[in-house]
């Protein structure tokens, strides 16, 4: 299935005490990613939840901190999609530096209805672009 890549840079408010990217902000690269990559395909997650009435939340994801990235550095933040079913789907997100990588997850991403939070299908629409 196809990458997606996203640059993000560090900033000096992304970075804790020793001048390293705080780890929470990683969910952040990634998240910004996930969004830019349904905005590429054609879907804008606004538009989903008033029109489609659906929304996509982390059920759950597992992330290895590899090495840190730093104040100024320019990251690539990749989303590719990994697993698809009738409700989910699962990303393998990476945060890189050039050619090191620096942080992996895995992320699977539950269909909601927007009013109820409970399971929807993934529209086909929505099934077809991220095949």
């Amino acid at each position: 299935m196809q990458e997606f890549i996203w640059p993000v840079r560090v900033y000096y408010e992304d970075t804790d005490v020793g001048g390293v990217v705080f780890h929470a902000n990683y969910l952040k690269y990634f998240e910004r990613a996930r969004t830019e990559f349904l905005r590429d395909l054609g879907f804008d997650l606004l538009e989903l939840q008033l029109a489609d009435r659906i929304l996509f939340v982390v059920r759950r994801m597992q992330i290895d901190f590899l090495k840190p990235a730093r104040f100024n550095d320019l990251l690539s933040v990749s989303a590719r999609v990994t697993e698809m079913k009738k409700a989910s789907f699962t990303c393998l997100q990476q945060a890189r530096c050039g050619e090191e990588l620096l942080c992996d997850a895995s992320v699977k991403l539950a269909c909601i209805d927007a009013d109820s939070f409970f399971p929807k299908p993934i529209p086909v629409k929505i099934l077809d672009q991220l095949r």
